[in-house]
């Protein structure tokens, strides 16, 4: 992946309906599977929704918004549900939904010791990683994506749909980019890097 990806890659939120090969697909996570990873624990899992399972997932996670309005499990983060809804939006019109698991992860409604918690974010930085380079290898074989975490809102319903102890980090979306989107605005280089030299 060269610097020009990295720097061109963008959050895509408008998708056509065209199909994306399981091919394409596999390519895109054979990068994820090579990201480096905290004592090589490679903490990820990756489930690739498409079509009607696809329409099942998003319906879960419609559910869980409904549950989260009605009985909140993050009731601080109330005023993110209208955003989640759109991103529920986003997630319906693209065609691909892969859903990212840390396999040594916790529910984030358990309470975990200190040494856990440790591994917990070493295992999510690892997680971090890895979805990076899904991002940009799908970027240079014209696939758009859109990294979700709004997901947390129905982490009840979408976990128990998939049937799974792993914890839910997130959702990557993923189809051909119906939009262009110019670069979002970054903070000024001077303002992230403090030299101690």
């Amino acid at each position: 992946m060269t610097k020009d990806s990295v720097m061109q890659r963008r959050s895509i939120r408008k998708f056509s309906a065209k199909a994306v090969s399981v091919e394409i697909i596999k390519e895109i996570l054979e990068a994820g599977r090579a990201a480096p990873s905290a004592k090589n624990r490679q903490p990820w899992k990756f489930i690739v929704f498409g079509g009607e399972r696809k329409d099942e997932l998003l319906s879960c996670m419609e559910r869980g918004i409904a549950r989260e309005e009605e009985k909140p499990l993050l009731p601080e983060s109330a005023k993110g549900i209208a955003d989640c809804r759109n991103t529920l939006r986003i997630m319906k019109e693209a065609p691909i939904t892969v859903v990212i698991l840390n396999t040594n992860g916790k529910s984030p409604f358990e309470e975990i010791n200190s040494d856990d918690r440790i591994t917990e974010i070493c295992d999510t930085l690892s997680i971090g990683a890895s979805v990076e380079n899904i991002l940009l290898r799908a970027a240079e074989l014209g696939i758009g994506t859109l990294w979700i975490a709004n997901t947390c809102y129905a982490y009840p319903e979408i976990t128990e749909y998939l049937n799974t102890d792993f914890q839910l980090v997130g959702a990557v979306a993923m189809g051909y980019a119906e939009e262009k989107p110019s670069a979002r605005p970054r903070k000024p280089i001077e303002d992230i890097i403090e030299f101690r030299m």
